[in-house]
């Protein structure tokens, strides 16, 4: 399938941008679960409050913070900290007194720096000194702090000012030894006993925490917001060139094929059905536009979902990396296995299609037959055995994948379930927050939801895969007839001159030749007539001058020149050719005179129509020359049809006509006088007829008889009556003994 990437280049600018926007996408949907978990850290259960280090707190608050701190964290504390008189004035001043309206009555110390990083461990470790050397007075006095006092939203600060005489006193080494055992908790512990702390403050100099959170939770919602519509932005526009680049694709693809069948030669659709090009124009790539639909909007995005999924959990909590790596492992051995079971049945179920639509056409194609021969409950047989052996690989296949899902739903609440048991131990001893564990499940599911993604992707690519191998056989068939590189051109002195050299021919893979030594010259002006007995020859005779097959040996000469030495088109330009089967399109008759010469006046088409014996019939139609013609010619008889094939070919006004055993179908009036005015009207053309016919071909110039594929005789009909045996026999079945004498 690789080998049809090629058409994706026009739509590479489109592709680019289509990457580039599933890769926003991707970012936008992987950090909303970290805005979620910052909304539950710190706009929940943090009140709004993002860091330990307070903006602003109250004299009392710094001496009493100061405490729990070493020498070095002091002098740094009191570095980043300014103290604001309660009797200053200015601009200053009066946005202070706004923001902490206790500096109405008492000075306070704020924050002069924007750089938190040293000073969120420092307050962190001087708020869990606090509660490590409470806790052990505490023990000591046989009491211990309520969880009131605790809490981030309980703790009122100013009663912990009561204690500062007995911490004051306390030993240094209590202190110190209160101290080393904060600095070896984790830096969310340190965090959260911070903020509890500087809550506290907040509350103390008149700020209102309420209002912190709630601009918090709604500054990070917006943010949510913001960036859900941005990836729904993305996910539309994606849609929309994934689409806008699959249709194309497949268009382009379609037009190939197509251009590339017309260009076979009878040789090449030897090698497939009409129903399997049928297939592979329509079905095949149908299921390589839905792939690559699917493979701009997965293949691009499920690898970023998957590995910053893993990025991004991890960053949440490495001890419970495990869990994403265990459902990785259930999810690729779910796939692993399910596919090494569907796989070789999608090339099965593409084969069967190809059948089921030979019945189907072969069926339709051949209904008058059916009920004449009263079969249609053996052709009904036929279709259903078709259509069962379709039926029943397609549910397998389907119940094979479909099982799939439900399996990978299993795997996906088990894990939501295993992330939560765990994730709640570790929040139980401290060692997570709530909404990380709630991130890293949304992250989990993420990376299971990738491999999904990724699992429907190894569904439809197997069988795309097939479609695009049976795609790939008909463009890469190289057409056994081509032309030349250095065409020549005709001779003026042979125009309407066609003459075989000592031809033969064999079809390809047969055993021995069609025709054999095959050497005679139509000239213009003349009637070449072809008779013989059933498959000896004579269809695939004429099919040799406009190269629907090639010669195998010999030469077969137009105007002069070796058919192999002149473009197709400029060859077939020259020929007037109505084969055995009249074939019509669908759209009007005028439509379908001038097919081959759409410049055509109106007097040509009338009087193309009235030689061809196909004017009556068309002045008692409705619209007469603008009457409908149903699709392949269903509305109008066999003779009918075979008449505007006929005067189809003369509107062309070629130099050479062929007719392939093109007058079967008329009655024996209408035959003879097709063949009055096809002589008078084309009487410098060069005619060649295939007839079964003796009446048809009796008045020719040149009669060629043909036995088993050679040539047993050439003259008049009078000379082959007296010479040639075969042509006496073919003559006596067909005339009476007076028109043969």
């Amino acid at each position: 399938m690789t080998k049809l990437s090629k058409y994706l280049k026009p739509f590479a600018f489109s592709l680019l941008i289509s990457i580039i926007l599933l890769f926003g996408q991707a970012m936008c949907d992987l950090n909303l679960p970290n805005f979620m978990s910052k909304i539950v850290n710190v706009g929940i259960q943090q009140g709004g409050i993002e860091t330990a280090v307070p903006e602003a707190l109250s004299v009392k608050g710094f001496n009493f913070i100061e405490n729990f701190m070493t020498d070095g964290q002091k002098k740094e504390v009191n570095n980043s900290f300014k103290r604001i008189s309660s009797s200053d004035s200015g601009r200053e001043y009066d946005g202070y007194l706004k923001k902490y309206p206790l500096l109405k009555s008492e000075d306070i110390y704020v924050k002069s720096t924007n750089d938190d990083s040293e000073l969120n461990k420092i307050f962190g470790e001087a708020s869990m000194t606090f509660i490590n050397t409470i806790d052990e007075l505490g023990k000591k006095q046989g009491k211990s702090l309520s969880t009131s006092q605790k809490s981030s939203k309980g703790m009122d600060i100013t009663k912990l000012y009561s204690l500062t005489p007995i911490i004051e006193n306390l030993p240094p080494e209590a202190v110190k030894q209160a101290h080393d055992k904060a600095a070896q908790n984790p830096d969310s512990m340190l965090m959260q006993s911070g903020i509890s702390l500087c809550r506290g403050f907040y509350k103390e100099i008149g700020m209102d925490t309420d209002k912190i959170q709630f601009n918090y939770i709604f500054k990070i919602g917006a943010f949510m917001l913001l960036i859900a519509l941005i990836g729904g932005a993305a996910t539309i526009s994606v849609s929309y060139l994934g689409s806008k680049i699959a249709s194309g694709a497949a268009r382009n693809l379609r037009s190939d094929i197509f251009k590339k069948v017309e260009s076979f030669s009878n040789h090449e659709f030897d090698k497939f059905s009409t129903a399997s090009l049928i297939t592979r124009t329509t079905n095949d790539v149908t299921q390589i536009q839905m792939m690559m639909v699917f493979a701009i909007r997965m293949i691009c995005y499920a690898p970023i979902m998957g590995v910053g999924g893993i990025i991004m959990a991890l960053n949440k909590s490495i001890s419970m990396s495990w869990v994403i790596a265990l459902a990785c492992i259930l999810i690729i051995g779910l796939i692993s296995v399910i596919f090494s079971i569907a796989v070789p049945r999608f090339k099965i179920v593409q084969k069967l299609i190809d059948k089921l639509n030979l019945v189907s056409r072969e069926n339709l194609n051949g209904l008058m037959v059916i009920r004449a021969f009263g079969t249609q409950k053996f052709e009904a047989e036929r279709f259903n055995n078709s259509n069962k052996d379709l039926a029943d690989n397609t549910l397998y296949v389907s119940r094979i994948i479909i099982l799939m899902f439900p399996l990978m739903m299993l795997i996906m609440n088990l894990i939501q379930v295993l992330v939560v048991w765990v994730g709640a131990d570790k929040i139980a001893a401290s060692a997570l927050q709530v909404g990380d564990m709630m991130a890293f499940l949304q992250y989990a599911m993420q990376v299971i939801m990738s491999f999904l993604m990724i699992s429907i992707m190894f569904i439809m690519i197997p069988r795309a895969a097939v479609s695009g191998d049976r795609i790939y056989e008909v463009l890469s068939v190289e057409p056994s007839i081509k032309d030349p590189q250095n065409p020549k051109e005709f001779k003026e002195d042979k125009m309407g001159y066609v003459e075989f050299k000592n031809v033969s021919f064999r079809y390809s893979g047969a055993g021995e030749n069609v025709l054999e030594h095959i050497t005679f010259t139509a000239k213009p002006g003349e009637t070449t007539a072809f008779i013989g007995s059933t498959g000896s020859g004579k269809s695939t005779l004429v099919q040799l001058i406009p190269r629907f097959y090639d010669v195998t040996s010999g030469e077969v000469l137009i105007n002069g020149v070796n058919v192999k030495d002149i473009t197709q088109h400029k060859l077939r330009e020259q020929i007037g050719y109505v084969p055995q089967k009249g074939i019509l399109f669908s759209g009007t008759i005028k439509s379908n005179l001038t097919y081959g010469s759409e410049d055509a006046d109106e007097e040509t088409i009338k009087s193309s129509a009235e030689i061809a014996q196909a004017s009556d019939f068309i002045s008692k139609l409705p619209g007469e020359y603008n009457s409908e013609i149903a699709q392949a010619g269903v509305n109008v008889s066999g003779g009918q049809k075979q008449r505007l094939s006929i005067a189809r070919a003369l509107v062309k006004n070629p130099p050479i006509y062929i007719f392939d055993d093109s007058f079967s179908a008329l009655d024996f009036a209408t035959d003879a006088a097709l063949r009055h005015e096809l002589k008078k009207h084309t009487s410098e053309s060069t005619i060649l007829i295939v007839a079964q016919r003796v009446g048809t071909i009796m008045d020719a110039d040149q009669i060629i008889v043909l036995n088993e594929g050679k040539i047993v005789g050439i003259g008049t009909h009078k000379e082959l009556l007296k010479s040639c045996p075969t042509y006496y026999e073919i003559a006596s079945s067909q005339l009476s003994k007076e028109e043969l004498a």
